[in-house]
């Protein structure tokens, strides 16, 4: 039975690059615990936009520009670096690609919980553990929430209440 930890763009621009903040770069040491205490296995996943970025729906709602590929501000935090295995590349908030791969694997091999941390709460966190629970109702889906940062306080706090709703366990 796998037990699966999704590391979610812990990147630079999200902590302390274009779109961070105090609470970001306060959940590091935590989220690095988190991965150290971890026994299974671990999935990074990385917001990765391209240069026209502002062209697409996202930049056009979000006129910011970050975690475009092979910048400073796409990569991993320096702390974080050298526990990065496996990688999933996500052009958007919620990942399709790792649902899927997921849901095949677990034909083979049977996933018994999947964990969630990372950034940003109140965007990618919900959006990830949201699919994740629709491709896996009978899985434990966990989000620990002084491992994870929204946008604002308020808003982690209303994404982690939304998640006690669907049923996504919150610790």
């Amino acid at each position: 039975m796998q037990d699966i930890l999704i590391v979610v763009d812990m990147q630079n621009d999200f902590i302390d690059g274009a779109l961070g903040t105090p609470e970001a770069v306060s959940i590091v040491p935590t989220v690095k615990d988190v991965i150290l205490s971890h026994n299974g296995r671990v999935i990074f996943t990385k917001d990765t936009h391209s240069p026209n970025y502002l062209s697409t729906q996202e930049g056009k709602n979000l006129p910011v520009e970050h975690c475009i590929k092979g910048t400073k501000g796409w990569e991993i935090c320096p702390t974080l670096i050298e526990y990065v295995g496996e990688v999933i590349e996500k052009p958007t908030f919620g990942s399709v690609a790792l649902a899927e791969k997921l849901k095949k694997e677990n034909e083979a091999n049977p996933i018994e919980k999947i964990t969630l941390v990372g950034l940003c709460t109140d965007i990618c966190v919900i959006s990830n553990a949201l699919l994740l629970k629709a491709t896996f109702p009978e899985i434990e889906i966990s989000v620990i929430s002084n491992a994870c940062a929204g946008v604002t306080p308020k808003s982690h706090e209303n994404a982690l209440n939304a998640m006690k709703m669907c049923q996504i366990i919150v610790k």
